[in-house]
């Protein structure tokens, strides 16, 4: 079985580490998809670039372009969430090298998905692929099954939000 890498914590990077291990499978010409869990944004960079990576890179999204209530999430957030997991399934069945499945931590962790249907996701994860989760929380459950953790933490940060094209977005 391939192995469940994790990236969370309240720190910026989670995307961009899992971004990263895309791109080093697409420069090796194997196949990476990512899978936004709460993100409908079509102006970042990681949507942006599909078309001049492809074939070997996917990018799919199921979330609205705003922000979600993290204390509230409505019923269309939850459908797209499991909108998200069902096509992390699917995608499942081609074997791609790479899975990401972006947020899908904070995802469970404010229940849109239960735990449980992310644990049964990871078990069908076949030998040829490794699975990157993402998430600013993350359910312990997910922690425990993960082969390598990283937990991202800030550490300084300017007291306004930097925001620059092509490095935040």
């Amino acid at each position: 079985m391939g192995k469940i890498f994790l990236y969370y914590g309240t720190g910026a990077g989670k995307t961009t580490n899992a971004l990263g291990l895309a791109l080093r499978c697409v420069g090796h010409g194997l196949k990476a998809v990512i899978i936004q869990f709460m993100k409908g944004r079509k102006d970042i960079g990681e949507y942006l670039i599909q078309k001049r990576l492809a074939p070997h890179y996917e990018i799919y999204q199921f979330g609205r372009e705003g922000w979600i209530n993290l204390r509230n999430p409505s019923d269309e957030d939850r459908r797209l969430a499991h909108k998200a997991l069902e096509k992390a399934r699917e995608i499942l069945k081609e074997r791609p090298h790479l899975l990401v499945l972006d947020e899908i931590c904070l995802a469970a962790y404010i229940g849109l998905i239960d735990v449980d249907e992310v644990l049964r996701l990871l078990d069908e994860v076949p030998e040829e692929t490794d699975v990157v989760l993402t998430g600013r929380f993350c359910p312990s459950e997910l922690i425990d099954r993960a082969d390598i953790v990283n937990m991202i933490v800030e550490v300084k940060a300017p007291k306004k939000v930097y925001s620059r094209l092509g490095i935040t977005h």
